[in-house]
């Protein structure tokens, strides 16, 4: 006797996501997660915004999220990089040493799709819990902690820390990078920490943004400027970890002075508003993506570096194409917890989260590094980039999410 379709650890904005997802395709889900929805909409829980690529975007819209998200998604429809110590192409400096890409030159976009979008994790989180909530074939037990996953060929059960039982034909691990289904299931993974912290916080801004997004690669790590509504910009700026852990306790006027060194004079008058937060940055990578009647997703199958700022996006993708094989799986009568169906969806996502996530690992020691020859041939690197068209619009659809075999969500299709 199954008390859902599929129980889902994790309610994030993977988890989440998946739920509605299965829901609009007619199954049921158990979503667990240790915190209320409540505490997940404060604005002390997650100070971070995240940037949305566009196939991503069309995913939420496909699932009625798009009325609730839109006023508070900033569209991105430039991106200016720009490597070594000055500003460079922020400010129109006569530097080789940048890449611009622009939202115009992305061809087959439909309804004049920018670049991606920059929305605030809270903001994600509420339109999320609220359609959850009224969701009927979605049932949430939170706050809950799962204590232990057993399988079998009858099914997968899951005992809860206050010692409720469930029973589904398949769980799902999307509880983050310490997921417990992943280690009940005997999964192990690989990564590391790189001594870095990320330093986020949200700055009001004197002039008007425009809708572009800036990184500066710097000996230190990536220094992010991304654009929000309302003329704000969130600040993800990435320090050693004894540095960021000196910014996190800083005097607000010490803050600022290390914040106007790094971010100029190009948007005027530059304000903090609300807290700062300090993440510590590191890789993991689980071994494998499925085990008998279990699957990851999200975080818990891969916790990337923010240097693309795709970690959110890669776990979006994997909900979009979980949710088609199980929906076509249901469709077809088949056991929705079977090693084939399972094994569907890792061929479908493993390469791409494999090569992205080694990909990024491979960029953090490439750009945190001020040796002078790497620093002269990234920075030629990026020149001749910026000076290839097709190169360009390539990298643009990468990010954008539109490269390779998409899930009917993301192409902005119902399941």
């Amino acid at each position: 006797m199954a008390d859902a379709d599929v129980i889902i650890a994790g309610a994030g904005m993977a988890g989440a996501t998946l739920g509605l997802a299965l829901a609009s395709g007619g199954l049921s889900a158990i979503l667990i997660d240790p915190a209320p929805f409540s505490a997940q909409l404060a604005p002390t829980f997650d100070g971070r915004s995240s940037a949305i690529a566009y196939a991503s975007f069309r995913q939420w819209k496909a699932l009625g999220l798009g009325e609730a998200l839109e006023p508070h998604a900033q569209r991105i429809e430039q991106i200016l990089v720009t490597d070594g110590r000055t500003p460079g192409a922020a400010t129109g400096a006569a530097s080789p040493f940048y890449l611009r890409f622009d939202s115009a030159e992305i061809a087959g976009r439909s309804e004049g799709e920018p670049l991606g979008y920059l929305i605030e994790n809270r903001r994600t989180r509420s339109a999320l819990s609220e359609a959850v909530l009224a969701n009927p074939a979605l049932t949430v037990l939170a706050p809950a902690r799962v204590q232990t996953v057993k399988t079998g060929p009858g099914g997968a059960e899951v005992t809860l820390e206050d010692g409720r039982v469930l029973r589904a034909p398949l769980v799902v691990g999307a509880e983050g990078r310490g997921s417990v289904v992943r280690r009940q299931m005997g999964i192990g993974e690989i990564g590391w920490d790189y001594p870095q912290s990320g330093v986020v916080a949200t700055v009001k801004l004197e002039r008007d943004h425009e809708g572009v997004a800036h990184e500066y690669f710097l000996p230190g790590g990536p220094f992010a400027i991304l654009p929000l509504t309302e003329q704000r910009a969130s600040l993800v700026w990435t320090e050693k970890r004894s540095r960021a852990e000196a910014l996190r306790h800083a005097r607000p006027e010490i803050f600022h002075a290390h914040l106007r060194r790094r971010f100029g004079e190009f948007l005027g008058h530059v304000e903090v508003v609300g807290p700062t937060f300090v993440y510590p940055l590191s890789l993991s990578l689980a071994e494998r993506m499925t085990a008998e009647r279990a699957v990851l997703l999200g975080d818990a199958a891969h916790g990337v570096h923010p240097i693309a700022g795709q970690g959110l996006n890669m776990g979006l993708k994997d909900a979009a194409a979980l949710a088609q094989v199980l929906v076509e799986a249901m469709r077809l009568g088949e056991d929705l917890g079977g090693g084939a169906v399972l094994e569907r969806y890792a061929r479908w996502r493993r390469f791409d989260n494999t090569t992205l996530a080694l990909g990024f690992d491979a960029f953090v020691h490439l750009f945190s590094n001020d040796n002078p020859l790497v620093r002269l041939a990234r920075g030629v690197g990026i020149g001749v980039v910026n000076r290839i068209a097709p190169a360009r619009r390539f990298f643009m659809h990468e990010a954008g999410g539109a490269v390779g075999d998409l899930p009917r969500l993301l192409r902005g299709q119902a399941l």
